[in-house]
């Protein structure tokens, strides 16, 4: 899969109304660990940007922040027209904001089906069987939607997971390494889902160590160091940025 037909240029992402997501001077200590220090950021409209820089970067810290999982210490995070910085999980998320995690949390007990049906009984219950149906066929999960959870490979759990997600609706999805150690078929069925549900008006911001998905999936690759921001670009320019060369691949300048 090409990025050609994942991308798109930084004047469509604009034209589809600026960003949705914008963090500003985001702060969040634990004891003398800085894991947000001053994190400024944002995304597009229909947007995929990729989330990428080294263990302990505050990758993972910046997506609980914009979740609501945990509160700043000071700062701004401005999710489609309204500020949420402090805000709680739910109220967020009824604002249209969703995350994965690295560890798939679902009802081991439920089946697929159940637990797509699950994920939309709070707030997004019309429609909720037309859009599980369509989710199953979206990330080929039909031929295992009556099997218990439980019963899954690790790569199904992560598209159930990630199905999870998207039956809320969300305008916004922050996925964290959701193609790490799956089946290549898996990642195929997770990257064509991630190009499709762009095309249905959905922005995106990855976590992903994966490089290749990187390069093919995300339009604009943003990289964090020491709990802020040292860059932001094209793949291409990216790899180019010495800093980014020094801090995160261990190349000298």
């Amino acid at each position: 899969m090409s990025r050609t037909n994942l991308a798109v240029e930084n004047d469509e992402i604009r034209s589809a109304g600026g960003y949705i997501l914008t963090v500003h001077d985001l702060y969040r200590h634990f004891g003398g660990i800085n894991a947000a220090n001053g994190v400024n950021l944002n995304v597009g409209r229909r947007e995929i940007a990729g989330l990428i820089g080294p263990n302990g970067s505050g990758k993972s810290t910046l997506f609980s922040l914009v979740a609501g999982t945990i509160k700043p210490d000071r700062g701004q995070i401005h999710f489609d027209g309204h500020e949420i910085a402090g805000m709680s999980p739910h109220r967020i998320a009824r604002l249209g904001l969703a995350r994965t995690f690295q560890i798939p949390a679902m009802f081991d007990n439920m089946t697929v089906t159940e637990n797509l049906l699950a994920a939309a009984a709070q707030d997004h219950w019309q429609g909720a069987h037309e859009r599980a149906a369509d989710t199953l066929s979206l990330l080929k999960l039909e031929h295992v939607a009556d099997n218990r959870a439980s019963d899954l490979s690790g790569g199904q759990q992560k598209l159930l997971e990630f199905g999870r997600v998207i039956m809320r609706q969300a305008s916004l999805i922050l996925l964290d390494e959701v193609t790490a150690g799956v089946h290549p078929n898996i990642r195929k069925i997770m990257l064509e889902a991630i190009a499709r549900l762009r095309e249905r008006g959905i922005s995106f911001l990855i976590i992903e160590h994966d490089m290749e998905m990187v390069r093919n999936v995300c339009d604009r690759i943003i990289v964090m160091d020491s709990g802020r921001v040292v860059a932001s670009g094209s793949f291409n320019e990216i790899v180019r940025n010495s800093e980014v060369m020094q801090t995160y691949l261990g190349r000298p300048q």
